[in-house]
């Protein structure tokens, strides 16, 4: 028996060489495989261009997007080294194309601030490239080396000369290890144009060569531009953003903030020019510090009397949007995806440089600072009436008697195989009561159209009966309330018409979810129910089509469309019977489902404040560009 069991010695352990490893584990390089890897390798390339102008050394970066999905990045910088590497004994930009972890990035000498989040670069964007084609400006001569998957297939020649400095990385994305290789415009300009806000003065070209499309990111206000780009379809309550900066112990700050008219806060904050979604020590500074100095700007000048509470952060946050930038030469990155500032020294360098920046603002601007003091005060007040009628809520949820009368519980206490429908109207709701699998699914019917949760505080928005309901079936509180490990159910599924109306009530339902339940959609627990549009019978054969694509397939695969032929469009989910309802769009081995996701925040932000906010300018731009992209849409 001994015998057969299979040696595990030395020679069962792999060494995999150079770049190997990233082409066999690309996951823990780039993140994924997905399109969000595809698009991260452009950001690894820029962002080296990034480190030239953070060093002072670059003013202009070119990203083309060439007909069949390669990419070149171009720079004005002072282009990689190319004399021989003192230990590897081969040309320097071989070494850093080749090499993981060679760069000016590591050991201090050659940047002093860098970006690039996972510090790997040039060398894991060539390991993962079909084809790779470095071209150096320096020293008065175009040198260029060629590579494919992550091997040398040239020397370093000399290929011209030229006065100019820089380097040109060319790429194209090897197919046979990316899921897609389609870049998409949007999704680069997006990043670039943040880079561009984040360092001011940079020039960012984008050239899209499939459709003949171009931006240029330029911003010299930088991330005061920013604030106000994210602002721009919201109602400012005064016209320029506040603007603080400093340098303390070699770690450079930057702050811009702007209030407007809504009830959301919007901080986005970078390292690096890396987005910590997750914050860090440079937010909670920045916190800690808006806090207690509008506080003593508020008691100095009467705005709060002696015996006042103090006003909470979250009321002196409510409508604000900020950004916060640090640059720091060694930034520690923790959390579940590393894009949390750890650094301890920097929550008190941010903290004081933003409260004597903001202070300074404020005693200069009184005209400005009443407009925000009294919108904290208002917010206070209202967030004592949200804390009456969250504790109604509170109260209703603990006990299990009080669950909204309409809902129809599953028999399963179990969170983890439980769902729950949140269904449009009474009619789809009796269909989906009938038809659901008891054990474990549940089905809540809304009656109307739920309140706009964009345009209301939160004390207005808990003392709807529609509101209340969804938060009571759920269980896990609201807002700031809002415990994920105590939801009820692990599967939210909204289910509307396929019409207007109904996309109208799930956009307002993910508007709510988005706002007041963000870590319902974070943790992939939120869907989107796909009811059939046509229910096709002939020659006693019955099939449902899920689009007007699927139809014409479905009518040719039946033989063609006669006069035995019938074809039932169904405008609404009532006009289902509970076993229709079943067989198509609740039974989990046949169902198709659609899981929402938030991409990035400052997107998901922009596009709420657009479709349910108060300027019609926007929605109507967004309405005509995207009107095109929509199908089956009975208006």
């Amino acid at each position: 028996m001994e015998q057969n069991k299979q040696n595990y010695d030395e020679s069962q352990i792999q060494v995999l060489e150079g770049l190997e490893a990233v082409r066999k584990r690309p996951g823990m390089y780039i993140g994924s495989t997905s399109s969000r890897g595809l698009h991260h390798l452009v950001y690894e390339i820029v962002d080296n261009s990034i480190d030239e102008a953070l060093a002072g050394f670059c003013k202009n970066i070119k990203v083309v997007i060439n007909e069949d999905n390669s990419i070149q990045v171009e720079d004005d910088g002072r282009g990689m080294p190319v004399g021989m590497h003192p230990k590897m004994q081969k040309p320097t930009v071989e070494v850093i194309m080749t090499i993981l972890h060679a760069g000016g990035k590591f050991g201090g000498g050659g940047y002093k601030v860098s970006g690039g989040l996972h510090g790997v670069g040039a060398s894991v964007v060539n390991a993962l490239s079909k084809k790779c084609i470095v071209t150096v400006k320096r020293e008065g001569h175009l040198w260029q080396q060629e590579y494919e998957c992550g091997k040398v297939i040239s020397d370093l020649n000399i290929v011209g000369d030229t006065d100019e400095t820089g380097t040109i990385v060319y790429f194209k994305p090897d197919d046979d290890i990316f899921d897609e290789i389609v870049y998409e415009f949007e999704v680069l300009s997006q990043r670039l144009r943040e880079l561009a806000f984040l360092n001011k003065g940079i020039n960012i070209t984008l050239i899209d060569k499939r459709d003949d499309k171009e931006e240029v990111f330029h911003y010299e206000g930088g991330i005061r531009s920013f604030v106000s780009y994210l602002n721009r379809n919201k109602e400012a309550l005064h016209k320029d953003p506040i603007y603080v900066e400093g340098l303390k112990d070699g770690i450079s700050v930057e702050v811009s903030l702007q209030y407007n008219d809504g009830y959301n806060e919007n901080i986005f904050s970078f390292a690096n020019n890396i987005d910590t979604i997750e914050g860090g020590t440079h937010l909670v500074g920045f916190k800690t510090a808006l806090t207690r100095v509008l506080n003593d700007y508020a008691k100095k000048f009467g705005h709060l009397k002696e015996n006042d509470k103090n006003l909470s952060g979250d009321d002196i946050r409510e409508g604000l949007t900020a950004v916060i930038s640090v640059k720091i030469g060694e930034p520690q990155f923790e959390g579940q995806t590393k894009t949390k500032l750890g650094n301890s020294e920097v929550r008190g360098i941010v903290d004081s440089i933003v409260g004597e920046g903001v202070g300074i603002f404020l005693e200069e601007n009184p005209a400005v600072s009443k407009i925000i003091i009294d919108k904290a005060l208002m917010a206070a007040r209202a967030r004592d009436a949200a804390r009456k009628a969250r504790e109604l809520t509170r109260k209703s949820v603990l006990e299990r008697s009080a669950l909204p009368g309409k809902l129809a519980d599953c028999s399963s206490k179990d969170p983890r195989e439980c769902e729950i429908y949140i269904v449009e109207g009474d009619s789809a709701g009796g269909s989906a009561k009938q038809g659901r699998n008891r054990k474990f699914q549940a089905i809540l019917p809304l009656r109307g159209k739920i309140l706009n949760v964009e345009k209301q505080r939160l004390d207005r928005i808990l003392n709807a009966d529609t509101i209340r309901s969804m938060i009571t079936a759920f269980g896990a509180g609201i807002g700031t309330d809002f415990d994920i490990e105590k939801i009820r159910y692990n599967r939210i599924i909204i289910m509307t018409d396929a019409d207007v109306d109904g996309a109208h009530i799930r956009t307002l339902l993910l508007t709510f979810f988005y706002r007041y339940m963000r870590d319902l959609i974070e943790g992939g627990h939120v869907y989107i129910a796909q009811p059939p549009l046509y229910k096709v019978n002939k020659n006693k054969k019955e099939a449902y089509a899920y689009s007007d694509q699927e139809l014409d397939k479905l009518l040719e695969e039946f033989g063609g469309k006669d006069s035995s032929t019938s074809i039932q469009r169904y405008k609404g989910l009532g006009e289902m019977n509970a076993e229709q309802l079943w067989d198509t769009t609740m039974d989990p081995e046949k169902r198709i489902l659609l899981k929402a996701t938030v991409e990035d925040a400052m997107a998901a932000d922009e596009i709420f404040t657009i479709l349910m906010g108060d300027k019609v300018e926007p929605r109507r731009e967004f309405i005509q560009q995207n009107a095109k992209k929509v199908s089956n849409l009975d208006i």
